[in-house]
């Protein structure tokens, strides 16, 4: 059994969609996935493209997948890399599969001068906090998250009061 890791490409567009909507199914979101495989073709493989992703196969089957993109710390002054979803399927968890995925982000972080590499995770997945700590990676607890979307987005973006 050989594990590859590999650029994604717009043929991938469908399987990364799958991923998306598996993964929204194991946070308990996914009535939240309105993305199509077209706004995957169109965000991902692009010209002005900012996000980018990547394929782990198994034996030439694709098994999981993270999209990531560079981020800025004005403190550093350097860019960072952030991991906006990483994902194996449940059935090839424990193969090694989101550590190489992982890894291979880290070492592309360093590569590219990053200062730090980042992502979040839900309070509630205790086995990826733990995966993630085994790792090395360690919790912000400082910093909270806030988030503007949808109609509060709409609403703050163009209301003039």
């Amino acid at each position: 059994m050989t594990l590859h890791i590999r650029p994604a490409t717009p043929a991938d567009a469908p399987q990364i969609l799958a991923f998306i909507t598996e993964l929204a199914v194991y946070e308990k979101a996914e009535h939240e996935v309105v993305a199509s495989v077209a706004d995957i073709e169109r965000t991902l493989f692009d010209e002005h493209a900012t996000a980018s992703a990547l394929i782990c196969t198994l034996d030439e089957q694709p098994i999981g997948f993270a999209v990531y993109f560079f981020s800025y710390s004005t403190w550093q002054g350097r860019k960072g890399l952030y991991l906006e979803d990483l994902y194996v399927s449940p059935e090839q968890r424990g193969a090694g599969a989101g550590k190489a995925l992982l890894r291979h982000l880290a070492r592309l972080a360093c590569e590219s001068g990053c200062g730090r590499f980042e992502w979040s995770v839900l309070d509630w997945n205790e086995p990826a906090i733990r995966f993630y700590e085994a790792i090395g990676a360690s919790a912000q607890d400082e910093w909270i998250r806030y988030r503007l979307a949808g109609e509060a987005l709409r609403g703050f973006a163009y209301d003039d009061a």
